[in-house]
Formats: C-alpha cells, sequence, structure tokens
C-alpha cells in the first residue's frame, strides 16, 4: 500500500507525477477502440483493449482524496485505504493478496489528494475474480476496534519512517503548507501526527458510508480483454452493489491571490548536498482557460523537463555548477496545481549561484518568449517520450483513471494531443509572464545544518 507521497511524488527536488497532463500521444491502443459506459448504479466503467500479452490491469478509483477529508481528520483517506484490505463478511483478511499471489500476479493501492486507486494485474481469466473481490469489500468491510487500533499504529509508523525521519519530506510538508494558503492541499496525504492519532472507528466507518459506493467509482480495464466480457463480468459482481446517496459537487475553499515571496528553511545534520526549489500557484488542467494547462506543460518541458531543457543545458552542461536542475508541472489536479523548478549544486557551486542561474532562465522565458523551433522539438519530445505509455497497460490505466477521478473525460483523454499542437510559442510566453512571477512564489530551501543562518 502507498501514499500519494510515495506513488506520485519523491522528494520535493524529484517532484515527479506520474500524470502531470493526460496522455500525449496517439492515445488509443493497439487493438482497439476506448469504450466507456456507465453501471445502473452510476459506476463508470472504461475498458481499453489490447491483445499483444495475455495480461490485464484492473483498477477501481474512488474519487476521494486527502482533500476531501473534514476539517481535523487528515490522514483519514490514507487510513482508510490500508482498512480496505483487511477482512469482510465474505473474506478472511489477507484472502485478497494470497488470490492475487497464488495466479501470480500483482496488486496494490494509492492515496492522492484527489483519488484513492486499488489496483491487480493478472491473467484475463481472473478477471471476474478480481472483480468478485474489489466489489466485495467496496461495502462489506469488517471494521472492528482491533482493526482500527492496529492499522492506525502501521500508518504512524509510516508516517515516522517516510516523513519525519526524512529531512526532504519534512520540508516538503511545509512548503506545500506555506505555499498553499487556504486549499486543503496544505495538509500533507499522509496526514498530520495529532490528527492521525485521534482516529478512530466512528471516522472509519462514517468515510466509507459515504465515499466507497459505486456511483463514486471509476472501474478502469486495460488488456487482454474485450469490452462486451468487462460489461458482463461489471454487471455481474458491481452491478450488484447498492448505488449510494448521491454526493455533493466537489466544492472545496478556493485559493486567494498570491501576493507576497515566502520562504521556508531546514536545516539538517543529515543533509550533504544542499538544494532549493520555488513553487507556483497554476491552474490545472480542469482550472485552467483553454490552452494554459496545455502551455504550462510544454513550458515545464522547455525550461526543466530533460538533458535537452534549458535548465539543464545552462546550469549542468554550459556552466557546469548544478548537479541537477529542473521544472515540473502538476497538471492532473481537481482544482488549482502547482508549477515548481528546482537544482542543487555541484563541486565547489553555492546554492545561491544555482538559484540565480535558475532565476535568469524563468525571467529569460517570461520576458522574450522560446523560438519556434524550439518549441516543436518540445512538443516531439513531450509526445515521443509518452508514446510508450501505451505500451504499458498501467500506465494507460493510470492516465485514463487519473483524469476521469479529477473530472475529465475519456474525451479529453483522446483529444489532448490535438491541443498540444495547436500550443503557440505566445502562449508559453504568456503563462510564464503570467503565472512564473518571483513576487508571488514560496521557496523551500534544504541544507547542511553546518549552512544554518547562511
Amino acid at each position: 500500500m502507498t501514499s500519494q507521497a510515495e506513488w506520485l511524488r519523491g522528494t520535493l527536488l524529484a517532484l515527479a507525477f506520474v500524470l502531470s497532463g493526460p496522455v500525449l500521444a496517439d492515445n488509443k491502443p493497439a487493438d482497439g477502440k476506448v469504450t466507456d459506459f456507465m453501471l445502473d448504479n452510476g459506476m463508470e466503467v472504461v475498458v481499453i483493449p489490447d491483445h499483444r500479452a495475455p495480461i490485464v490491469t484492473h483498477m477501481v478509483w474512488y474519487k476521494i482524496g486527502s482533500a476531501d477529508e473534514p476539517p481535523g481528520k487528515s490522514g483519514i483517506a490514507h487510513f482508510f485505504e490500508h482498512l480496505m484490505f483487511k477482512a469482510t463478511t465474505n473474506h478472511a483478511a489477507g484472502a485478497f493478496d494470497r488470490a492475487v499471489s497464488a495466479i501470480g500476479g500483482s496488486n496494490n493501492a494509492f492515496t492522492s489528494y484527489d483519488y484513492t486507486a486499488f489496483y491487480e494485474t493478472v491473467v484475463p481469466q481472473a478477471l471476474g475474480e478480481m472483480m468478485d473481490f474489489e466489489a466485495d469489500r467496496m461495502r462489506n468491510l469488517i471494521l472492528s476496534d482491533d482493526v482500527i487500533a492496529t492499522e492506525r499504529d502501521v500508518i504512524l509508523e509510516e508516517r515516522r519512517s517516510r516523513i519525519d525521519n526524512n529531512p526532504q519530506a519534512v520540508l516538503g510538508e511545509e512548503v506545500d503548507a506555506t505555499l498553499w494558503q487556504n486549499q486543503p492541499y496544505r495538509i500533507p496525504v499522509i496526514g498530520w501526527m495529532q490528527e492521525m492519532e485521534k482516529l478512530n472507528r466512528t471516522d472509519a466507518k462514517a468515510f466509507y458510508d459515504k465515499y466507497y459506493t459505486p456511483n463514486n467509482a471509476v472501474l478502469v480495464v486495460a488488456g487482454d480483454v474485450e469490452p462486451e466480457v468487462v460489461k458482463a463480468l461489471a454487471e455481474k459482481t458491481y452491478g450488484k452493489v447498492a448505488r449510494g446517496p448521491d454526493l455533493p459537487p466537489r466544492i472545496r475553499p478556493v485559493e486567494p491571490e498570491q501576493n507576497t515571496r515566502r520562504t521556508v528553511t531546514l536545516s539538517d545534520a543529515r543533509v550533504s548536498v544542499p538544494n532549493f526549489s520555488t513553487q507556483w500557484v497554476v491552474p490545472s488542467y480542469r482550472t485552467a482557460k483553454p490552452g494554459e494547462a496545455e502551455a504550462l506543460d510544454l513550458l515545464s518541458e522547455i525550461l526543466g523537463g530533460g538533458s535537452r531543457s534549458r535548465l539543464y543545458q545552462q546550469l549542468v552542461v554550459k556552466q557546469g555548477i548544478a548537479a541537477e536542475a529542473g521544472a515540473l508541472f502538476q497538471g492532473t489536479m481537481l482544482d488549482a496545481s502547482n508549477f515548481a523548478v528546482y537544482g542543487a549544486p555541484r563541486g565547489d557551486a553555492k546554492l545561491a549561484d544555482v538559484q540565480a542561474a535558475v532565476e535568469v532562465e524563468v525571467a529569460r522565458i517570461a520576458r522574450d518568449g522560446v523560438t519556434s523551433g524550439e518549441l516543436e522539438k518540445a512538443k516531439d519530445r513531450f509526445v515521443r517520450s509518452m508514446i510508450f505509455a501505451r505500451d504499458k497497460q498501467d500506465s494507460m490505466a493510470n492516465i485514463y483513471g487519473a483524469t476521469l477521478a479529477t473530472g475529465g473525460s475519456v474525451r479529453d483523454v483522446e483529444e489532448w494531443p490535438s491541443r498540444i499542437r495547436k500550443v503557440t510559442a505566445d502562449d508559453v510566453k504568456a503563462v510564464a509572464a503570467r503565472y512564473l512571477n518571483l513576487d508571488h512564489s514560496t521557496t523551500g530551501y534544504l541544507l547542511p545544518q553546518t549552512q544554518a543562518g547562511n
């Protein structure tokens, strides 16, 4: 079981979403058309046929993440992800895992700000069994006080080992809490320790009854299957689960206008190489004006998307002052998102020099824009790199699942390439000038203990 911090983001420096935006290439799988339909109880189903190998990836996405948690109950979404692996009225604890293992499959789950997902990769003949297990735990979990207490200890230890024991993760939480002044993205997915310690059976049961219903879920099946077979199996399993109460729209607190430059500094004896990241609040694919999110994606690629990016070429290759430097845009979010640049010095170079050089490149694009040739090459790199997503069933399932769980549609995924191709150099310059204002940013510094106060 993994949290959003593990599955979608590593350290703040390496900030990287697996799903930075909808799929970027010729999105349709090799063997057939993506099919999308609804069960009578409101569960959406997406089938992505791909017959190149006798394997199928089965994913259930619930439209509930840490940003939907009640005030004072941080961590309940991730906590409940863990509880979903416990006993039900029909299966003993561990039976699901053993069934997957017995056929040589794999399974896991993850929690993010905007969704929680559960998945299995198995042979096609086992698909019905996987659906039966998932449909069972959608409503039939046994949530005793003992189960709650035991698993609460597990997530508390997870926080100690993965967050409290990791200076980069601690800084990441503090930067998030500073960047976001009002939106719940400021609260860590795993939760705050003092609130996690108080999570109880009543909290878990209320969360389960409200959100774990078929009409709040998306089923994505990718692989060696046919849509009609998936539909028959889904109706036989998930279709038997009663529809839950209709949930209100996912309207969250709105982020106020950002009008200050803020810094967060952490010095720690365990840090040997300092680093920094600067972040801005920007629109996501769901909240942006037409074309803006696509332009932000291409801006991140041109500015710091890889070894051919401006930051890498200038700071790592030409100036030789950085061990790493890059930029990232988190496009698949339900609400506003963030854009980040980051860097770490190499050799005798100073962190301040790396940061200054990064800021020069950001200002240069905002002032002068990018060339048409540079933009076209970035588009090609972006598209080519994501074409390979079609070679992995789980990548395709992730792309469709995350898009649908954050308010998008199958059509949004399929039309993404044409929208990317329409982005102009002026569009990229415009979003850089509009959003990457250093006076409205948050910068985090991770320093060795000896640099405290420098």
